[in-house]
């Protein structure tokens, strides 16, 4: 990593993040939905018969039951989703995206790749096939160190221990 800017990208990236969903919220707003809401019909459409499981949902989206529940509570009140008993395990809910729900991820969808494209006018196929790929790759390095250091060990080869990336107690002193 260049010495001269270690942290710069960091920054980057962040700020290109925030911005991205502050101009993304203002345009959904008027639709009367939210990016995190939007976030859980576009995963529910990935999936087979546009349902899953709400604790499969949760794991999928990596947040808790309680915030999932929330965000489900809005989308079933705008009759987006509907929740269903699942045949299996009655204790388990099913979530199942509506027509109407359908509807919305389309106008969504429509919306995001106009911003998207917006977002994008100045850059190349090319630029924006690297900068995926440079991402993906910090992702990927990124998801790795965190599961190294949830399961207790020390972060992949040329990391170093897991000290040199989480907080001692010398330095939150």
């Amino acid at each position: 990593m260049p010495e001269e800017h270690p942290f710069r990208l960091g920054f980057l990236v962040h700020d290109v993040s925030r911005l991205r969903r502050t101009i993304i919220d203002k345009a959904l707003k008027p639709m009367g939905i939210t990016r995190s809401q939007w976030w859980v019909l576009s995963n529910l459409a990935r999936h087979q018969n546009l349902e899953m499981k709400q604790t499969e949902l949760a794991n999928v989206l990596d947040i808790g039951k309680v915030a999932l529940g929330g965000l489900l509570d809005r989308l079933e009140a705008a009759g987006h989703i509907k929740r269903l008993a699942d045949p299996v395990d009655r204790r388990a809910k099913r979530i199942v995206m509506t027509a109407q729900g359908k509807r919305i991820l389309t106008k969504m969808t429509s919306r995001g790749k106009k911003l998207n494209d917006a977002i994008y006018c100045d850059l190349t196929n090319e630029e924006i096939t690297f900068a995926e790929e440079i991402l993906s790759k910090m992702k990927q390095r990124l998801i790795a160190m965190d599961n190294a250091v949830k399961s207790g060990k020390a972060p992949e080869e040329g990391v170093g221990p897991i000290e040199n990336i989480t907080e001692t107690s010398s330095e939150a002193a």
